[in-house]
């Protein structure tokens, strides 16, 4: 992986993690856990596109994917913490 790729996963994942704290109130960890949150989610998202047979292309493409796995990753996080 070059550190270009890397250094745009956690600047999308940052942003996903941003707008994924502020769709889902009341779910979000603050703006550092969010940020975590969409780092991490991003990786999901790619990963769950991927099984799909999906590919992003595209910074508003791959802002999507992140922002689609950070909002999963809330969704499970939040079960966990109801459990």
């Amino acid at each position: 992986m070059k550190s270009v790729d890397f250094l745009s996963i956690l600047v999308i994942g940052l942003i996903a993690g941003w707008l994924a704290g502020k769709i889902s109130r009341g779910r979000g960890f603050g703006l550092l856990g969010n940020l975590i949150v969409g780092v991490i989610g991003a990786l999901l998202g790619g990963f769950l596109f991927r099984i799909v047979g999906l590919a992003a292309y595209g910074l508003i493409a791959q802002l999507l994917m992140a922002l689609v796995g950070s909002m999963a990753l809330l969704f499970l996080i939040g079960l966990v913490r109801r459990a």
